[in-house]
């Protein structure tokens, strides 16, 4: 569930169905089960690392499996609220009106578009919800919510991909590395490709071919670092109505500017970018052209979708194209 609204409730969710806990805890414990074979050995060593290593997937397979699934549903009246480990009893707590005193909307350490409700009651207690999905519409959730609730003073967040900007903003503004951080990361690729040959001749030893052989590859790693490392700078979004503007950096520092117009998209979707489904999801676009350009990461896939949803808006993209 989500906090898109088909009727007057706002419903947020987090946390895992029980199939796919069931198959992360099980490709761990596959994993951990892997390292078993050294508690059988002589080697102590084997024996510390096989031990360490089970312990740490028992201790992941148990974070896994027993974080609960919460719910909220938000009435104009009162929070419902529903927690339940897996096999587990639901546990249900209901939240009046009268009870709330106060709401911040804390934003997130980790992702910058994602955004929290922080209810203080009456009794001092805080209560924090599931994050909202629609990143796009934090501040009029926001502000209904405060409304509903009658809760005065209620800090708009900072949400740089809410629709009510003129310009939504995806990513940090690309900065070039300063020349001297550059030099400095090629001679250390430099240095590490030589510490074997100055470890051999430091012991008096001949160097034999392995060790000669990283020495000239090490020259072309710093090289490329030199050359290129403002490629790794990422990208910039800027999504207006009727365009996009993707800032890059190319590889001698200076800025690349690029236009994504409605009528060049042949389609946008939304794909993950990493492990975890509900930490790096982005929107990913493809041109008429054959060109493909990613955004920086968003969130969650419900996350990416909302943004995603909304470039189709402003963009004015056909549903043929649109595979959000």
């Amino acid at each position: 569930m989500d906090d898109a609204t088909t009727s007057n409730d706002i419903r947020l969710r987090e946390g895992a169905s029980i199939a796919q806990r069931l198959v992360v805890a099980g490709s761990a414990a596959a994993v951990a089960l892997c390292f078993t074979p050294g508690l059988f050995t002589h080697d102590i060593l084997e024996v510390i690392i096989s031990v360490v290593a089970l312990l740490a997937g028992a201790a992941f397979v148990g974070t896994v499996m027993l974080t609960p699934a919460v719910v909220w549903i938000i009435t104009p009246d009162a929070i419902l609220i529903g927690r339940q480990r897996p096999f587990g009893k639901l546990q249900t707590r209901i939240v009046t009106k009268d009870d709330i005193l106060g709401l911040q909307v804390p934003g997130s350490k980790t992702a910058k578009a994602r955004f929290q409700l922080a209810f203080t009651l009456v009794s001092g207690e805080r209560l924090t919800s599931p994050p909202l999905s629609d990143v796009t519409h934090v501040r009029d959730t926001v502000a209904r919510i405060a409304a509903q609730f009658d809760v005065p003073d209620v800090e708009a967040p900072v949400n740089p991909l809410d629709a009510s900007n003129p310009e939504m903003r995806l990513g940090d503004p690309v900065e070039p590395f300063s020349q001297r951080d550059i030099r400095i990361a090629a001679l250390i690729v430099v240095a590490l490709s030589g510490a074997p040959y100055a470890y051999r001749l430091w012991r008096g030893l001949p160097p034999n071919l392995i060790d000669i052989m990283p020495l000239p590859l090490g020259v072309i790693a710093a090289f490329a670092v030199y050359r290129f490392a403002n490629l790794v700078t990422g990208a910039f979004w800027i999504i207006r109505a009727g365009d996009i503007r993707v800032e890059r950096l190319w590889g001698n520092g200076e800025m690349r500017a690029d236009h994504i117009e409605g009528q060049d998209v042949k389609a946008i979707t939304i794909e993950r970018r990493g492990r975890s489904e509900d930490e790096h999801c982005i929107v990913a676009i493809r041109l008429q052209s054959g060109r493909r350009f990613r955004s920086p990461r968003i969130g969650s896939r419900n996350e990416a979708r909302a943004v995603g949803a909304e470039i189709v808006r402003r963009l004015g993209i056909g549903p043929a194209a649109s595979q959000i």
